[in-house]
């Protein structure tokens, strides 16, 4: 299934470099490392105030049964602009699948989030808690949307 975000209210600014001239809470398309990590039902985004990953980290899936705490690095990192229809477009590949191994692991939410300024860019919610089940190697793949994670246009 593909699937765009809901971006976080600060990542617009973030996206600029902040609020202010000494602000650290920024993203560099470039050069930061950008992740995305599952998170079970006990989190519940605040868009409007959730800001740092380090702020939500403890409703992330518990490490082991084939998830890794932090996530998964997206790459191929595709920040574009097009002329004319004055869009501007973040892309990244899919991140690599999770695949469930022992007692498996639950999540209801998949987390973008800039790993190297900690900031948080957007979240996926699924509805309800999708179950992996370790018994049957169950594999979650992420697919982002073909025309972008995300897209915004300059009136």
């Amino acid at each position: 299934m593909a699937v765009t975000i809901v971006l976080y209210g600060k990542t617009p600014i973030n996206i600029m470099g902040g609020e202010t001239a000494a602000e650290t809470k920024k993203i560099d398309w470039s050069s930061d490392t950008i992740k995305a990590a599952l998170f079970t039902s006990a989190y519940t985004p605040a868009q409007d105030t959730d800001e740092l990953y380090s702020g939500i980290s403890a409703n992330e899936v518990a490490n082991g049964n084939g998830y890794t705490t932090g996530g998964n690095t997206c790459t191929s990192i595709d920040p574009a602009y097009t002329a004319g229809t004055n869009t501007g477009k973040f892309d990244a590949a899919d991140p690599t699948v999770w695949t469930a191994s022992g007692a498996g692991f639950s999540f209801r939410y998949v987390v973008i989030y800039d790993a190297t300024s900690d900031v948080l860019i957007g979240y996926l919610d699924y509805g309800s808690t999708v179950t992996m089940s370790g018994a049957n190697a169950d594999t979650f793949t992420l697919t982002f949307d073909a025309a972008g994670v995300f897209t915004t246009t300059v009136p």
